[in-house]
């Protein structure tokens, strides 16, 4: 994981070029930054020239002569929006209109942070982005002053130009070369105050959303690549399955058929079109050896991590106790766009067209898998059609190319639904057991046991597929990817005296990654049941419990404001009731209330939501909004209907026919959000709302029905 950058101060490196070109390090710390001087024939004198012109380890920005303003983006954007959030920092910063700013997708790189995950995306680009631009507009304005003969501190910036106090104007564009060779700027280079913001902070429409909407955003699906031929996979019905034999002389006689290679989860079929692959495909005569899980199912599985999840220990004495255990089933991430990857691989060099989270580890391992060095293979990034986690995983990327090398020719790769569904990366199962022991009106003492399936790999298994290195590697085993701090089990969201957490694990052969939120979303969930447990032991409304006992104000503030936004406590009828829930992750921490109808307790709606975050300084609201939707979503799923059955070794469900996800039925008919004003620096929130959201379904859902929740999806 990178070190973390200095919020206060790091160097901006102007890169020797015609057109004026800046770039500001990421993934180092101050000292470094600070200390750091410029390489080749700069490097001895004044000048704070980069003269290699290298992006490896830097965020860029290059304004053009088209009067473009340009950053390549070492992130990927997979819906979350990030692309819209750093041009409104550009924007911002160079007075400049959102409309200018290009945000293209950086290309795996030789080195540096690429990863996009943990919810830290805008966080740890708000610095960098904002002094790039600052610095950029500093010396257009000092180029100007030049052009002009005029005081630099006469002329202001607005709509992508300078502009002299006559009305005089100059684009950027037309001052970009003079630009390039200013070595001091004239004016401060320092990036505005909160208050002189005009465009951070302002509720945004994506400044893609027209090209989605219109089909003019290109996917790895839409792309053509000279020679590229659509291919399918056949694979096991087992998990871990293998291959014992093929005859493929019916699919090689089809028409529109190129090639059937074997590939390492099962046998390829390359083909015109995928109509013609998928035919072919399905022609194939296969022999298949069970995987090691043939003889596993769902039973089994929850009874091996009830046995692993290790004892609570003896009660505190003089106390009572409340305590709770609870299920959670595995879960498909099953983003909207099925994982899709180009790949033209040849004897001395690859190129990799795909969406991915991790590029330069996708780089390294698919380099590895068809024996060349990582310097020879170029991945080009492109959006993703969502994610949650699942394109930290580079698996059919590391398919396409094999099986490209194997068929001699570029391939563009396909998992259809059924594909990922049934043998792509699922969230771990887990079990948890929870005892709270209270005394005097106050717990004195909360323990948190847990045991999650951990991935066994095998070297001719799952792992050439990828999501072996790096936070990948812990992901998909279960653990935490990086975070910007610990959970709050570890340092005590609430005032429960003696916070213990303990974990086991299962090992299993199945393919796992990181889900959205990741531990959180079972822990935390499985948490604030708890605390409603507590507070109804102790007499207390929900609300008010947690008011007392909260450790942060913050966290009490995004409580108030759902329960006075939310009407908590109103009457409701039978059936129908309220439930509440808080986090605190990632710099962040949000609330959530829920109103859910459960007169039929087999087909419960969630119809009312109401969320608060206090995420620091909003970049854009109306982003942040549409991230807390998606996390309600996201806890309505899982609580009451989202989940993967394991049958004998094999995952059940294989399309949205069969895993649950909620549709537009089942979506709240009402959903507000709540974001609370803050000047601080910016926190996480992609993932922040899913636990807040999943303990709220489910509190609510125990209210109505007069239950006690333990297994989920509820409905599975």
């Amino acid at each position: 994981m990178a070190r973390p950058l200095s919020r206060r101060k790091f160097m901006v490196y102007s890169l020797a070029a015609s057109t004026l070109t800046v770039a500001a390090p990421l993934g180092c710390d101050a000292s470094s930054a600070e200390g750091a001087e410029p390489s080749g024939a700069g490097a001895g004198g004044p000048s704070d020239v980069l003269v290699t012109g290298t992006d490896e380890e830097m965020l860029v920005l290059e304004v053009t002569a088209a009067n473009r303003v340009v950053v390549r983006l070492p992130r990927v954007e997979v819906g979350q929006g990030i692309t819209t959030a750093v041009a409104m920092m550009i924007a911002e910063e160079l007075d400049a209109r959102l409309a200018d700013v290009d945000i293209p997708l950086a290309e795996a790189r030789k080195e540096g942070n690429q990863y996009t995950g943990g919810s830290n995306s805008v966080s740890s680009l708000y610095d960098p982005a904002r002094a790039l631009a600052a610095t950029a507009r500093a010396k257009l304005v000092t180029a100007a002053a030049r052009r002009w003969h005029l005081a630099p501190r006469l002329l202001r910036t607005r709509d992508t130009m300078v502009v002299a106090p006559d009305g005089r104007t100059a684009t950027f564009g037309s001052l970009t070369a003079a630009a390039a060779v200013i070595h001091r700027p004239a004016v401060p280079a320092e990036p505005k105050p909160a208050s002189r913001h005009r465009v951070i902070g302002r509720p945004t429409t994506r400044v893609d959303a027209r090209d989605i909407v219109t089909g003019k955003a290109t996917y790895a699906g839409d792309l053509t690549v000279a020679g590229a031929k659509p291919t399918v996979v056949a694979r096991p019905p087992t998990l871990g399955g293998k291959l014992v034999s093929v005859d493929s002389r019916a699919a090689r006689a089809m028409p529109g058929v190129h090639a059937v290679v074997r590939a390492a989860g099962g046998v390829a079929v390359v083909a015109d079109t995928f109509h013609h692959a998928f035919r072919a495909r399905d022609a194939l005569r296969i022999t298949w050896a069970p995987g090691p899980l043939a003889a596993l199912s769902d039973d089994a599985v929850r009874a091996r991590l009830r046995a692993a999840v290790p004892p609570l220990g003896t009660p505190l004495l003089g106390t009572r106790q409340v305590t709770g255990e609870f299920e959670f089933a595995f879960v498909s991430h099953a983003p909207m766009e099925v994982l899709t990857a180009v790949a033209d691989v040849r004897a001395d060099r690859a190129e990799i067209w795909f969406s991915s989270q991790t590029p330069t580890d996708a780089r390294d391992t698919i380099a590895s898998a068809v024996g060349l060095p990582g310097s020879k293979v170029r991945v080009h990034v492109m959006r993703g059609g969502g994610s949650f986690g699942r394109r930290l995983n580079y698996d059919a990327a590391v398919e396409a190319a094999l099986v490209s090398k194997a068929a001699g020719r570029p391939v563009k790769l396909m998992w259809s639904r059924n594909d990922d569904i049934r043998h792509g990366r699922m969230r771990p199962a887990s079990h948890h057991r929870i005892r709270a022991s209270h005394a005097g009106g106050q717990v004195v003492a909360f323990t948190h046991a847990t045991a999650s399936v951990s991935e066994v790999f095998e070297e001719s298994g799952f792992a050439v597929r990828g999501g072996r290195s790096g936070a990948v590697r812990a992901a998909s085993r279960g653990g935490r990817t990086p975070r910007s701090g610990p959970l709050p089990s570890d340092s005590g969201l609430y005032n429960f005296g003696r916070v213990k957490e303990e974990s086991g694990s299962v090992e299993l052969a199945m393919p796992l990654g990181a889900w959205r939120s990741v531990d959180s979303g079972t822990m935390r969930t499985a948490e604030e049941i708890v605390v409603d447990e507590i507070a109804a032991s102790l007499g207390e409304d929900a609300v008010a419990f947690r008011r007392r006992t909260l450790r942060n104000k913050a966290v009490r503030a995004v409580l108030d404001k759902v329960a006075s936004a939310g009407h908590w406590g109103r009457a409701l009828p039978r059936g129908r009731a309220q439930g509440v829930a808080v986090h605190e992750e990632y710099g962040s921490c949000v609330a959530c209330l829920v109103e859910i109808d459960a007169t039929d307790p087999d087909e419960p709606r969630v119809t009312h939501a109401v969320m608060a975050a206090d995420v620091g300084t909003a970049v854009n609201p109306r982003g942040l909004e549409a991230q807390l939707m998606g996390t309600a979503v996201d806890g309505i799923s899982t609580v009451l209907r989202a989940g993967l059955h394991i049958d004998r070794g094999a995952v059940r469900e294989g399309s949205f026919a069969d895993f649950h996800y909620a549709r537009q039925r089942h979506a709240p008919l009402r959903f507000e959000a709540h974001i609370m004003p803050s000047t601080g620096a910016p926190g996480g929130a992609g993932e922040l709302g899913v636990p807040a959201a999943a303990g709220a379904v489910a509190n609510a859902y125990a209210r109505a029905t007069g239950t006690r929740p333990r297994r989920f999806p509820l409905t599975f």
